[in-house]
């Protein structure tokens, strides 16, 4: 009897994660956080990634990144051709193989219970949270990504 609450229990919360990630889009759910958290760094004003590398050190002292605040600009660093990048950032080391958060990690929130559940907002999000790089990526798992607008 108990094997079978238990295993209600996680059908349960598995059916609700993907309705969740059924749910999450970009406009609604997603573009909010990342106003709130990020577009500080990467906003309208911040650099195309290629202006961005060509002087790199001089945008990084001035605390900017690359700019991400548009749907279009921000799946690029998710799909292609920046594949992985997005979720190699924001990864509470979980899954990477060093174990140690990306350096994106911490502005996620203004504590660990909020980084916690922004990261699970953009896993759901994102679907196939995938920290590979596009050379080593199949065409399978670019398939897994949600990225609902």
């Amino acid at each position: 009897m108990k094997k079978i609450a238990i295993t209600l229990a996680i059908l349960a919360v598995s059916g609700a994660s993907q309705l969740l990630a059924a749910d999450v889009t970009w406009q609604k759910d997603i573009k909010p956080v990342f106003d709130k958290q990020c577009t500080a760094c990467h906003g309208a004003t911040a650099p195309e990634h290629d202006e961005f590398g060509k002087n790199k050190t001089m945008w990084i002292e001035k605390g900017i990144g690359m700019r991400m605040d548009t749907y279009s600009h921000f799946i690029t660093y998710v799909g292609w051709p920046y594949t992985g990048a997005m979720m190699r950032r924001l990864d509470d080391g979980s899954n990477l193989p060093t174990k140690k958060p990306g350096n994106m990690y911490e502005y996620l929130g203004n504590n660990e219970a909020e980084r916690k559940a922004n990261l699970e907002l953009f896993k759901s999000w994102i679907g196939n949270w995938n920290t590979k790089r596009f050379k080593d990526v199949t065409k399978e798992e670019l398939g897994l990504l949600k990225l609902k607008y």
